[in-house]
C-alpha cells in the first residue's frame, strides 16, 4: 500500500526534492507552500517555485498565509491521517498541536551540519564565517526551531570559486539524491534518530540588506567571505560619491596600502590585513552586471582612489 506523503515547501530549493519523490514514484497526497506574493510594484502575482512545479505535475497544493491557529488546515491534515511530512523551507513554522497529526512525524530537511546554523540563513552565514565545509542534516522537527534530532547528515567542501547559489544548487541536489532512502528507512522504522549536541549549537539569524555594507578595515577574507555568502542577495556593496556599487565576484590578492586604497586600475583594494581585494565583476547601481575590464573603461574610480566611507 503506498504511503501517504506531505510535502512542503516554497523555494527553488525544494523544487528537485520534491521532483525526485514524485519521479521515484512516491505518492504525494497534497503539497503545502507559502501564498502567491504581489511583486514590489503590485502589478503581478508571484507564486512560489513549489506551487509552480506542483501544478505542472498535477499535485494537489494549499497555501495558507499561517498554520496557527488555523482550524481549517489542523482539521485536513488531522483527516489526511498522512504517514509522514517532509519540510524543506517551507517558511513556516509547524504549530507543535501539528506534530502529533502525522505517524512518523514531520522530517525537516536543513541546509547545515546541525547543530550548527540553526535557522533562516545556514548557507550564507557558513560562507560569511569562513567555513570550509556544510550539508544537510534530516532531522525530526520538535517544538523549538531545527532542534529536533537528526538521522543523517551529508558533507560537501564549500570551495573559494562557492556562493550562497552554487552551494544552495548543491545541496538541493544532495537532498534530491539521499531523501528516497530517508524515507523508507524512517518509513520502516530502520533508523536512529540521535539527540543533538545543543551546546555547540549556533545561530543563522535571517541576513538584512545593511550586511551587505563593506568595511575596507576588515581582513579581506572576511571581505571575500561576505560578497559569496550574500550573492546573489542582498549582495555586498560599498558606496562612492553616493552611488552604490554591488561586487558580484572577487579573488583575495596580496597588495597593501592604505584601508580602502584602489591599488591598480582593474580594482585591486587594500582591506585591514595588508591583503587586498580584487574586484572581478561589479554592478553599478541601476545598470547590468559588468566584468572589472569593462567596468573601469568609464568608472569614476581610478587608482588611487579611496573607497572608505565615501
Amino acid at each position: 500500500m503506498l504511503k501517504k506523503i506531505v510535502f512542503m515547501g516554497t523555494p527553488f530549493f525544494a523544487v528537485p526534492i520534491l521532483k525526485s519523490l514524485y519521479q521515484n514514484g512516491y505518492s504525494i497526497s497534497v503539497v503545502y507552500t507559502q501564498p502567491p506574493q504581489k511583486s514590489q510594484r503590485g502589478q503581478k502575482i508571484n507564486k512560489s517555485p513549489i506551487q509552480g512545479i506542483s501544478e505542472t505535475l498535477k499535485i494537489e497544493y494549499r497555501t495558507p498565509s499561517s498554520l496557527k491557529n488555523n482550524n481549517e488546515e489542523y482539521n485536513y491534515l488531522k483527516e489526511l491521517d498522512a504517514d509522514i511530512a517532509i519540510v524543506v523551507a517551507y517558511g513556516q513554522i509547524i504549530p507543535k498541536e501539528y506534530l502529533g497529526l502525522v505517524k512518523k512525524g514531520f522530517i525537516n530537511i536543513h541546509a547545515s551540519l546541525l547543530p550548527k546554523w540553526r535557522g533562516a540563513a545556514p548557507i550564507q552565514r557558513s560562507i560569511m564565517n569562513l567555513e570550509k565545509e556544510t550539508g544537510i542534516s534530516i532531522m525530526r522537527i520538535g517544538e523549538k526551531l531545527d532542534t529536533g534530532p537528526v538521522c543523517n547528515s551529508y558533507k560537501i567542501e564549500i570551495t573559494t570559486e562557492d556562493n550562497s547559489e552554487t552551494i544552495s544548487e548543491k545541496l538541493s541536489t544532495l537532498a534530491a539524491e539521499k531523501i528516497s532512502d530517508n524515507i523508507d528507512e524512517i518509513l520502516e522504522d530502520k533508523i536512529e534518530f540521535k539527540e543533538q549536541n545543543h551546546n555547540e549549537a549556533s545561530y543563522a539569524a535571517k541576513i538584512e540588506k545593511t550586511e551587505g555594507q563593506i568595511e575596507w578595515s576588515e581582513t579581506a577574507e572576511n571581505i571575500i567571505g561576505k560578497i559569496n555568502g550574500l550573492y546573489p542577495s542582498p549582495g555586498a556593496f560599498f558606496t562612492y560619491n553616493g552611488e552604490r556599487y554591488k561586487i558580484i565576484k572577487a579573488s583575495l590578492a596580496h597588495g597593501s596600502g592604505k584601508i580602502g586604497e584602489v591599488l591598480d586600475n582593474y580594482l585591486e583594494v587594500s582591506c585591514g590585513n595588508k591583503k587586498s581585494v580584487k574586484v572581478l565583476e561589479i554592478q553599478r547601481q541601476g545598470k547590468r552586471p559588468q566584468n572589472i575590464g569593462e567596468f573601469m573603461l568609464g568608472s569614476q574610480i581610478k587608482k588611487g582612489s579611496n573607497l572608505k566611507n565615501v
